[in-house]
């Protein structure tokens, strides 16, 4: 077995990160990376302290809203949005860091990002955004996907 590359091993921790999600839709995870150090870490589900939707239900299953569609209609925070929140929450700096998520950051997530001074994204999979994908070509911010 060959040692894994930084970006394969800071992708296997990503994937492992996306466990703790309490989202019947989609577990996603995403780390922070800088200078080859984690700074934080995040996954999809509802705000410390609210019944997970396992316990409730899934609002979006209930009112039949598709993948990919409607966001604001959701319990639950995005992977990357927990991300930004614990590494603000703790007063980790996270400006030119690397965001590593195993699907491809929303257009409402990639303006966090930008706006949070993350320089590159490496994703697994996810829905085509053309608007987040514009945004990230406009600012300078790599999004480059990884093979599985």
């Amino acid at each position: 077995m060959s040692r894994p590359s930084w970006s394969e091993y800071f992708m296997d921790i990503t994937r492992l990160v996306a466990n703790r999600s309490t989202c019947l839709r989609r577990k996603v995870g995403a780390i922070l990376v800088k200078n080859k150090r984690i700074l934080a870490t995040g996954y999809n589900g509802v705000p410390s302290g609210i019944k997970h939707c396992e316990e409730v239900g899934c609002l979006r299953e209930k009112m039949s809203v598709p993948s990919g569609e409607r966001h604001e209609l959701c319990r639950g925070l995005h992977a990357e949005q927990n991300l930004i929140i614990q590494a603000a929450f703790h007063g980790i700096a996270i400006n030119e860091s690397i965001l590593y998520c195993t699907n491809k950051p929303c257009v409402i997530c990639t303006k966090m990002i930008i706006n949070a001074g993350i320089t590159k994204i490496y994703y697994e999979d996810g829905y085509d955004d053309t608007l987040s994908e514009e945004m990230c070509a406009e600012k300078n911010v790599e999004l480059l996907r990884l093979n599985q």
